[in-house]
């Protein structure tokens, strides 16, 4: 049974339920970045890339270390491995439902069939 760690699992569905901070991640998967090459391809300011990199980092997601002036960002994939657990749980779920499905439209085709090829002779 998947363990729900709902406060943890809440943080990190609300990151990544925004389009900027999923891009960031997505760049972040390629190595570190800094919060101005995170904020760089969004028309947007150090400001507000700031407040996204914080609800990463809220949520566990990201890891910033301070070298300087320079902030630099990694990903940290530990809550993200967290969420994909407790969605294959679903995953399989639905599966399993899927897998139902198809085992009665076949058995209703099969049962059909025979009558439709009494009617072709």
């Amino acid at each position: 049974m998947v363990e729900l760690h709902a406060p943890q699992l809440d943080t990190v569905f609300h990151a990544l339920g925004d389009a900027t901070r999923r891009r960031m991640l997505r760049e972040l998967a390629g190595g570190e970045r800094t919060v101005g090459q995170l904020a760089e391809p969004f028309a947007i300011s150090l400001a507000a890339a700031s407040k996204h990199i914080k609800v990463l980092e809220h949520a566990g997601l990201i890891r910033r270390e301070v070298r300087g002036r320079t902030h630099l960002c990694r990903l940290d994939p530990g809550p993200l491995a967290t969420a994909h657990d407790w969605l294959a749980f679903y995953e399989r779920f639905w599966t399993g439902r899927l897998d139902i499905l198809e085992r009665l439209l076949r058995e209703e085709d099969a049962r059909q069939s025979p009558a439709s090829k009494g009617d072709d002779s």
